[in-house]
């Protein structure tokens, strides 16, 4: 599962660019998968990556509703850019992406927190994304 993590990592980094840039996060996964095969010393850009920008893109919005929802005390604009986006993505896999358990999205959320975020962040994220994790069928409910 190495290259499960590698391309959360780099899904990760693209929302980060994009978020940090005001750039669309499909614009940046382009100019990603366009360097990669541009210079050999680029990593590829995995079509798992691919699916999880496509992915968070396409459900961006409510995604970005429900984060601001069930943040307790932080709105998105005044959250970390690197836990905002942390969070982007592990929302999207966790309620989007059926054949990834819940568990190993909020492992793998956590312990992308662990190592781009703050001491506080592992918990937060743990916390919110926990929180959907209960929610996750009233939440795939509600966009029927």
């Amino acid at each position: 599962m190495a290259a499960r993590n590698t391309a959360r990592k780099r899904a990760f980094q693209i929302l980060f660019e994009g978020d940090q840039r005001g750039a669309d996060v499909l614009t940046v996964l382009a100019d990603w998968v366009r360097l990669s095969r541009a210079d050999t010393r680029q990593p590829p850009v995995s079509e798992y990556t691919m699916q999880l920008v496509e992915g968070y893109a396409e459900h961006a919005k409510r995604i970005d509703e429900l984060i601001s929802q069930y943040s307790v005390g932080w709105t998105l604009d005044r959250m970390p850019v690197v836990d905002r986006n942390i969070l982007r993505l592990g929302a999207y896999e966790l309620i989007w992406v059926d054949e990834t358990p819940d568990a190993v999205v909020l492992d793998e959320m956590v312990q992308l927190a662990k190592e781009f975020s703050t001491d506080e962040s592992p918990s937060f994220v743990n916390g919110l994304l926990g929180r959907l994790k209960e929610l996750k069928p009233s939440l795939r409910r509600d966009e029927v």
